[in-house]
């Protein structure tokens, strides 16, 4: 009867669960496909503002820019990734640590800061204005430039998990076979790669064509479909139409995330009980060769870091060089002052507990607790929907949603609450499949030895699980806190006047034309990211050691 009882519980707990997810991202996004159907009156016009839309030009313009644009990123991230992602696993290089460490940097920053970079960079009054020939940095090509900073990490990190798993038996076999390393390549290292390559490039692809902050700042007249949804809303207050530009832009990033799920689904382990792990030999012409591949990531990445910390400690580029501290004065600027920086702290803080504590629960309680198949399987498709769903959208949604009169929870728009909300729902799917991973690798016997010990699985949960996954729970709260320090299209539309966020500020700035305190608050928002990987390292550190010697006193 007790057990009849935790099933029926559990089960509740997992609908209310579905219920959270249904009204943080299924409700809003519905509000917005009926917004786009509607005129300003509210009336019903079925495709009228879509045919309006089309034939405005438009689409020759923002949507096939965002495409190109999108796709010129995701060949250059992913060739630069690959080469990296070799050098590091397939040679002997030293220092590898902190070459891993400059390159995974761009995922503490904003976007805006690589954009504010390249305008130091490479502007009318950058100091390599002359590396273009002529060209203009504000459009296309900063475009590109500004999201392959930020988007290489990601590509990295999928190439690396990819190449480290390789099998050493093949590399055997190709040596015994005495194939060249030319042919090794391709027939051993690239096919062994081709999954993470794959999903390498449409996570670029989504990120790019969603992506607001960079093209907003240096994108000139050169129009996409984030920053035509801005002007829509913001500039035109069009909400029907910027419900219309939404729903274009939803379609990409579904497209994209429905191949790459597809794809995975075709991915078989290569990594299986009789592989060997692969360990590079020593050979200096291929650590040579490696050093070459790694260069041009760590120098770029280098340049739009340095350049950004530089702008913001000058006096008044480039007029006066002098260093000091006046960009960092936020309150004699337009955009937000001090109270933007800490209110991002406090949002990032909220969207770090209140997100860490729902993604576990929720995936211990999908995991690691009886429940109905068909229940899983919804509470999955709602957990994993946020991955496809931009974050200008998902912000304009909650517009419609949390906004509307008639809507109970329509007290909390406009405040800090929300923003954790619109950010735990948007960061929501990557942050579930960290906790069911971790769930997945722990030995089902736990709980089945707690049911014969007549212990609860809210006992097992508390003793067993939560300190072994705690490895995870750091790993998903540091992602929570560094997204939502760091976010700007999916607030940018939801911020009221006592609850601006820091990258909201660095964009009202940099409009404001203080560009360099723009910077500086960029490099503050890099700096405070980089102050909680340092928390997390330690933390991590010490539970490691503590592990160790627990394991140790048991022996």
């Amino acid at each position: 009867m007790r057990q009849l009882g935790q099933r029926w519980s559990f089960t509740l707990f997992l609908v209310l669960g579905c219920g959270v997810l249904t009204l943080l991202v299924l409700a809003p996004l519905y509000t917005l496909l009926s917004k786009s159907v509607k005129n300003k009156a509210g009336d019903f016009v079925g495709l009228d503002n879509f045919a309006q839309y089309l034939g405005s030009g438009a689409v020759e313009s923002a949507f096939f820019n965002s495409l190109w644009v999108a796709s010129l990123s995701m060949v250059v991230v992913v060739l630069l990734a690959f080469m990296a992602a070799w050098a590091l696993t397939r040679t002997r290089l030293p220092m590898t640590g902190l070459i891993r460490g400059i390159l995974i940097v761009p995922i503490l920053a904003p976007s805006l800061l690589s954009a504010i970079s390249l305008v130091y960079l490479f502007g009318n009054q950058g100091v390599l204005k002359s590396w273009l020939f002529g060209a203009e940095i504000y459009g296309p090509i900063g475009v590109v430039l500004g999201s392959c900073f930020w988007t290489f990490p990601h590509a990295l990190m999928i190439l690396l998990t990819a190449m480290e798993n390789a099998d050493g038996r093949h590399y055997e076999a190709a040596t015994s076979l005495k194939a060249s390393p030319w042919r090794t390549f391709w027939t051993v290292t690239v096919p062994g790669a081709r999954y993470g390559l794959v999903s390498a490039a449409f996570v670029v692809f989504t990120l790019v064509i969603t992506d607001f902050g960079v093209p907003k700042v240096i994108g000139g007249q050169f129009d996409v479909l984030a920053t035509d949804i801005y002007k829509q809303v913001v500039g035109q207050q069009r909400f029907e139409m910027g419900a219309v530009v939404s729903v274009l832009l939803l379609l990409p990033a579904l497209l994209a995330f429905a191949a790459d799920r597809y794809v995975q689904r075709k991915q078989t382990a290569s990594f299986t009980a009789q592989s060997t792990p692969y360990r590079s030999r020593t050979n200096k012409a291929r650590d040579c060769l490696g050093a070459l591949m790694l260069l041009p990531a760590v120098v770029f990445i280098l340049a739009i870091i340095g350049m950004a910390i530089y702008a913001s400690l000058v006096t008044f580029w480039p007029y006066n060089l002098d260093l000091s501290f006046r960009n960092y004065q936020f309150d004699l600027m337009d955009g937000g002052g001090w109270g933007a920086y800490i209110n991002s702290v406090q949002m990032a803080l909220g969207v770090m507990v209140l997100g860490t504590a729902l993604v576990f629960f929720n995936a211990w309680l999908m995991e690691r607790t009886p429940q109905p198949t068909g229940l899983k399987g919804l509470f999955h498709l709602l957990a994993l929907l946020p991955l496809a769903v931009p974050g200008l959208v998902l912000g304009l949604s909650y517009i419609f949603f949390f906004n509307d009169p008639d809507n109970p929870l329509n007290v909390i728009y406009g405040s800090l609450f929300i923003l954790i909300l619109c950010t735990v729902a948007h960061f929501y799917a990557v942050s579930h499949l960290t906790a069911i991973t971790a769930l997945k690798q722990l030995d089902r016997e736990f709980e089945a030895v707690g049911e014969s010990l007549n212990a609860s699985r809210w006992r097992v949960l508390v003793t067993v699980t939560l300190p072994l996954c705690l490895p995870a729970i750091l790993d998903v709260a540091l992602y929570l806190f560094v997204n939502a320090m760091t976010t700007v299209s999916a607030v940018v539309f939801l911020y009221g006047h006592d609850s601006q966020l820091a990258s909201v500020a660095v964009l009202n700035m940099d409009e404001a034309g203080d560009i360099a305190p723009a910077a500086a608050m960029a490099v503050l928002i890099t700096i405070t990211c980089a102050g909680a990987k340092l928390v997390q390292g330690l933390l991590r550190f010490w539970l490691d050691r503590s592990t160790r010697a627990w394991r140790q006193g048991k022996t």
